[in-house]
């Protein structure tokens, strides 16, 4: 339990660190949606009751940033490429910040795990950035800094902008 915990934990403050410490957003209702993104996809916490306990904003924002888990993967993926340029600016500035998180999270460390779907090649890592990089540019003009450090991270990767 305590490793799930710090699992779903360390991302979100992670998140929410990276829009307040590098992005300057002082905006509460997105800082306190970053640090419950992933509550709706990772829990069985529902859309009404994050409203019922921090508001109808943070709770859109986090509806907004959040898969459909009963759809298939990829088209998970695609949905996130098709959507990003429709959000709230709110949102997008999550979404910025997520793709920051999750990108320097895996320059540090690839998945690995004793079973095969834990594991990421070289290649699965390289395709991550790819499709980031797409989210990425319907994401643009919301935050100049936390977009140039992901342009930096995808030239590093050799990722067309």
């Amino acid at each position: 339990m305590r490793n799930k915990l710090r699992i779903l934990i360390t991302p979100s403050v992670g998140v929410a660190r990276i829009l307040s410490h590098e992005g300057g957003v002082t905006d509460i209702e997105v800082l306190q949606a970053a640090l419950l993104h992933d509550t709706v996809e990772d829990t069985d916490t529902s859309p009404a009751e994050l409203e019922a306990k921090f508001g109808a904003v943070v709770a859109r924002i986090v509806q907004e940033v959040t898969d459909d888990k009963s759809l298939p993967k990829q088209e998970r993926k695609r949905q996130q490429v098709e959507h990003a340029p429709h959000c709230s600016r709110q949102a997008k500035l999550v979404k910025l910040a997520d793709k920051l998180y999750n990108l320097r999270d895996l320059n540090r460390c690839t998945p690995v795990g004793q079973h095969l779907s834990h594991c990421w090649s070289a290649e699965r890592v390289q395709e991550y950035f790819v499709w980031a990089s797409e989210v990425v540019k319907g994401l643009r003009g919301t935050n100049s800094v936390l977009e140039e450090k992901l342009d930096e991270l995808f030239r590093q990767r050799g990722v067309q902008l």
